[in-house]
């Protein structure tokens, strides 16, 4: 197993992880593509399996959330993550205008502890809306 430390040499914990999903979040609310960017790893994959779309690639999963239609904000409820430093899961409930939904998020983290996987599962299996075809594949 991969022990994921960081800066300073030390073995990540649960609360560097819960400190990295809420610094993923904090950006994503406030818009900060770069900051959220820095979360991530260059080879992140982002699946949401309701929708079977998958997104490959730090770029990609940046601009797919820049350009996420509507004004949402998504408020953690939860975070758990594992003592091992390599997993995280966060609860979250999400408003779109009048509209409340509630999400369930996983994290992997890699050896420096940026964000090398998302998989995000929401309420109902639906559709993905139009226009996102160029940055996602179907499966």
């Amino acid at each position: 197993m991969t022990e994921t430390t960081g800066r300073d040499g030390t073995p990540w914990g649960a609360a560097e992880l819960r400190a990295a999903v809420q610094a993923y979040w904090a950006a994503a609310n406030a818009r900060d593509w770069g900051a959220f960017a820095a979360t991530l790893a260059d080879d992140v994959v982002y699946d949401l399996p309701q929708t079977r779309e998958r997104i490959l690639g730090k770029e990609r999963y940046t601009r797919f959330n820049q350009e996420y239609p509507g004004d949402w904000q998504a408020r953690i409820e939860r975070i758990v993550a594992d003592a091992e430093g390599l997993q995280a899961a966060a609860r979250t409930l999400v408003t779109v205008g009048p509209e409340e939904l509630y999400a369930i998020h996983f994290f992997t983290f890699d050896e420096r502890g940026r964000i090398v996987g998302v998989t995000d599962f929401w309420p109902e299996p639906y559709e993905p809306p139009a226009g996102r075809e160029h940055l996602t594949e179907r499966y």
